[in-house]
């Protein structure tokens, strides 16, 4: 049996890259081609490894790494353009600082806090 030698650190950054692809999917998802899709929701959704993928589309390990790769790069760069994973996370930020300072205001969060709600619900 062949056991992770990941330290803490690693196996933290590893899960923050994951949680972040799969953000950049749900924004640019959309624009990418239907194979890229798959790739990545086989990879990154179903946890597949690149070998089962492989295997699946047969093809090999090394096109399977390039076509995720690929995908990721193509996310990366459409999030440094757009900006609209970056927008997601600040109106949260704002909605929730704008919930905490209105429990001091009892009749402001009655008033506010369903409007706020809303916006977040957009995203």
């Amino acid at each position: 049996m062949r056991y992770c030698e990941a330290s803490g650190a690693e196996v933290t950054a590893m899960l923050e890259k994951t949680t972040r692809i799969n953000l950049l999917y749900d924004f640019y998802g959309p624009l990418l081609t239907d194979k890229q899709r798959a790739m990545l929701e086989l990879y990154y959704h179903e946890d597949w490894s690149l070998g089962e993928i492989a295997g699946h589309y047969g093809i090999s390990r090394q096109a399977v790494y390039e076509a995720v790769k690929r995908a990721q790069d193509v996310m990366i760069d459409l999030e440094s353009r757009l900006r609209l994973l970056e927008k997601h996370r600040r109106r949260r930020e704002i909605a929730e600082e704008m919930l905490r300072r209105l429990e001091e205001i009892p009749e402001g969060k009655r008033v506010a806090e369903p409007l706020i709600r809303q916006l977040l619900d957009l995203d």
